[in-house]
This record gives structure tokens, sequence and C-alpha cells, in this order.
């Protein structure tokens, strides 16, 4: 077994100071890209970890492979398969690990400088479009539950107020709790102005019995990917 280990090593074009310096280099790439997900975002120390790993992990199975790309990307494929798709990601999670993914992808085939200009372009452009206001909605939906009793129809009974108070409302689910006393009204709605808020609940409160009633932020899986 020794000798057919030291059989590959000599066959392989592979030499320690290349593995070490592609291992660090992605060991960097990691941590700026650990660095770019953390700013102005929501996250958790260990994806935070395994994010600043993952470049490393990929370039090292790409270096093992001898270049052959694809079935590198086959192997980390079913990495992937097997524990990122059983946790709900959101869209920039997701859009890091693939950031991760690429950087490793780049150092494994040798190409460390592309690696690092790709991360300090995409890096930028990362953090610019979140410190700017790309993308985000001129006026912030929210989400509405409003508890009503079972013995009040629900169709169309608070549209007068919708009217009077949003600029949009859209109901998206309903479910009964309380053992079935009771309906739970989800909607989505767009406040004419922060200022109306509680002027809404009062009239909401007086039309549903002051049973319950939840506005707050949609919640973060509305931008799961």
């Amino acid at each position: 077994m020794l000798d057919s280990i030291t059989n590959i090593a000599s066959t392989s074009s592979i030499t320690l100071e290349s593995l070490l310096l592609c291992t660090l280099a992605s060991i960097v790439l990691g941590i700026g890209v650990a660095l770019v997900h953390m700013y102005r975002n929501i996250y958790s120390k260990n994806f935070i970890v395994t994010l600043a790993l993952l470049p490393a992990i990929v370039q090292i199975i790409i270096t093992l492979v001898n270049g052959n790309l694809g079935t590198g990307v086959a192997v980390m494929g079913a990495f992937s398969l097997v524990r990122f798709r059983s946790i709900p990601g959101g869209a920039r999670e997701i859009g890091s690990i693939f950031l991760a993914m690429a950087l490793g992808l780049a150092t494994g085939m040798g190409h460390i400088t592309i690696a690092f200009m790709f991360l300090a372009i995409i890096g930028a452009m990362t953090l610019l479009l979140n410190i700017t206001r790309f993308g985000e909605q001129k006026e912030e939906e929210k989400e509405l539950k409003i508890t009503i009793p079972e013995n009040l129809d629900y169709e169309g009974i608070f549209d007068d107020l919708f009217v009077k108070y949003t600029n949009g409302a859209e109901l998206v689910k309903v479910k009964t709790t309380n053992m079935g006393s009771l309906y739970e009204l989800h909607y989505r709605i767009i406040l004419k102005g922060s200022a109306i808020e509680k002027k809404f609940l009062d009239e909401l409160r007086c039309r549903n019995g002051n049973l319950n009633i939840v506005c707050g932020r949609i919640s973060s899986n509305h931008s799961e990917l």
C-alpha cells in the first residue's frame, strides 16, 4: 500500500508547494466571501464558518481529480444536494454558496489570480448593491394576520378598510385555529403611510371582535429560492 501511495505521489503533477499555496488562497478567499456575506445581513456562526471553508473544500476535490472539472463538479454537486437542499436558504445565502464554490473551482484549477479578481469584482458589486436602494420596493410590503370568529364570512369583510388605508391587499391563505372555532386570515398589504397603521389596526379590531391581529414585515422565507 505504501508503494502505491509513493507511485501516485511521484506520477502526479501536484507539488506540495502548489497545493499549500492554492489551499491558503482558498481559505483567504473563503474568509473574504464570509465577510461580504456578513455585511448588513442576518447569519449564524455555523454558516459563516462553512462558507469560509467551502472554497478550500472544493479546491482540494478539484486538485485530487487532477483538474478534471466535470468529475469535480459532479462530486461537489452530490455533496451540496445532501446538505443544502435539506434546509431552506435565502437568496443571498445561496448566492454566497455559489460564489464560494466558484472560487474553489478557480483555485483548484490553479487560477489564483483570477479567483482574487473575481472575488474583488463580485464582492464590490455585492456591497455596492446592498448600500444603495437597488432592488428595494418603493413601498414596504407587510404581512397582516387577522383572527375572526367562525360565524363571520371573511370574503370581502375588510375590503372597505383596505381601500381606505392601503395601496394594495391580497389574501394569501386562510386557516382554522382554536379547534376550528376561529379563522386566521393571512394578507399581504402595502400601507399608504406608516402614520396610519394604528388607526388601521383599531378599525380592524372593531370589525373582528377585538381578537388577535398581527402586522409586521414579510417573513424571511419570502426571499427563499
